[in-house]
């Protein structure tokens, strides 16, 4: 199962992170879906939205599903932070974080436009997170998440 972990990161860096977003055609309508594949695994990410959104990350190994995680994020603080700013303060920090060969676990990210803070309990197989932006200490970004594997 190590190697799903191994693949689960790898397919994360490998798409919204890296800039080159496979474009799938979408899964359901008005879906944006963005995939990865390697061998018998395949990566799927479909989510719904632009600065408030929700999504859906799944890993089929053999055409069988076998793990997931679901997502929404928001713009808490319009005002002073916007989704452009977001996405650059999280697409760094996770590249920092999937340097370490993770995705889950305490982790903190200094940015000139904000600092990022990833909190979250459990391990690939199950768990339970958040991530936020803060500026002075104020969050205004917010993405709650959950995952883990899929057994028949």
């Amino acid at each position: 199962m190590e190697s799903l972990e191994r693949f689960i990161i790898e397919a994360k860096a490998a798409t919204y992170i890296s800039g080159k977003r496979p474009q799938a055609l979408a899964t359901r309508v008005g879906a944006k879906d963005i995939f990865y594949d390697q061998g018998a695994l395949r990566y799927l990410d479909s989510h719904y939205g632009g600065t408030d959104f929700l999504g859906q990350e799944v890993v089929w190994q053999d055409e069988r599903p076998v793990w997931a995680m679901n997502y929404y994020g928001r713009i808490l603080d319009p005002s002073r932070f916007d989704g452009e700013r977001a996405g650059i303060v999280i697409k760094q920090a996770l590249t920092a974080l999937y340097q370490e060969k993770r995705f889950l676990g305490g982790f903190t990210y200094q940015h000139s436009l904000g600092e990022y803070v990833d909190q979250s309990v459990g391990d690939y197989t199950s768990f339970l997170g958040v991530e936020r932006i803060l500026l002075a200490d104020r969050t205004v970004y917010q993405l709650d998440y959950q995952g883990g594997l899929i057994k028949p």
